[in-house]
């Protein structure tokens, strides 16, 4: 039936249709990391018309197919933000994928679990879990999908800046050791205003707490510092931040890089004076848009080539 649904799925990426999409449930069968609770999924739309969603049960992924006579063979993964107690999943999320579509990228949009004590006998697991799953899925699928399956790369929004750093560094012991002989290692990762550190002085409080709680060990924390974590198979990383981001400090991103230096690992980073946090695609301070700077960027590493 699936496959049914991946083929009806292709046929609409050659309509005049500029962005065909579909759900797709992340897991077939039991969902690892889970039980049974009374949590319900909610979803609020904004008076702007921004969309948050909660209490994610079921992750999914959104499938946008870059048009066929566009399609690179490349795939991006988009980790939305919202501190791991929602998903700003429209700015952060479908508004990206249709971008990354112009550029001749398929996307697919990640709704994947927050942190809830309720449905998850370790909460500290289910976001990783869901992150690794849907790299696995696309790897596998990626003929389905059209697209190689060694040009699967990972953005991630604030929180879902470091859920994206986190299966960037993370990889070479999977969270679900059951889940067979896939590599779950991004191919590139691209980080927004990532939270990345949860060290006292850097950490954004409440992605932290959401995670790991209050009180979490000090082994823990370190574990979950990504800065820290990074090696030398830690894949190319693209970075934006704005320095004046009051909610996640620009250090976040300036360490990953200097580790990402430390170790050899290719990187590109764009620093704004201003913008804040979580302006999405369009930074309405300065006429430069990152989207172009990502473009070139992937361009210059061979995965716009069709």
């Amino acid at each position: 039936m699936k496959h049914l649904a991946l083929a009806a799925l292709l046929l609409l990426s050659t309509s005049p249709m500029l962005h065909a999409q579909q759900v797709l449930p992340l897991y077939k069968g039991n969902i690892p990391d889970s039980k049974p609770s009374e949590v319900k999924e909610t979803s609020i739309t904004l008076a702007n018309g921004g969309v948050r969603i909660s209490n994610v049960v079921q992750p999914t992924l959104t499938v946008f197919l870059a048009p066929a006579d566009k399609a690179t063979g490349t795939a991006v993964i988009i980790c939305p933000g919202g501190g791991y107690g929602r998903l700003s999943i429209d700015h952060e999320g479908y508004d990206v994928a249709k971008r990354l579509n112009q550029m001749g990228v398929t996307a697919f949009v990640l709704k994947y679990r927050l942190p809830n004590d309720q449905s998850q006998p370790d909460k500290t697991t289910a976001p990783l879990l869901d992150a690794q799953q849907a790299i696995r899925m696309v790897r596998e699928q990626a003929t389905a999908f059209r697209v190689n399956p060694n040009r699967i790369g990972l953005m991630g929004f604030s929180a879902g800046g470091h859920l994206a750093s986190t299966a960037g560094t993370h990889f070479a012991q999977p969270a679900y050791s059951k889940a067979g002989p896939t590599s779950v290692r991004p191919d590139f990762l691209m980080l927004l205003y990532p939270v990345i550190s949860f060290s006292d002085s850097l950490a954004h409080a409440g992605s932290r707490d959401n995670l790991l709680g209050k009180n979490a060990p000090a082994d823990q924390l370190r574990l979950y510092s990504n800065e820290l974590q990074v090696k030398t198979q830690t894949p190319p990383t693209f970075l934006v931040h704005a320095q004046d981001d009051k909610t996640v400090p620009v250090l976040n991103s300036l360490v990953f890089y200097q580790a990402l230096t430390h170790h050899q690992v290719p990187a590109e980073m764009h620093l704004y004076p201003k913008g804040g946090h979580g302006f999405g695609l369009h930074n309405q301070t300065t006429q430069d848009e990152w989207t172009e700077r990502l473009r070139n960027w992937l361009a210059a590493n061979g995965w716009l080539t069709k």
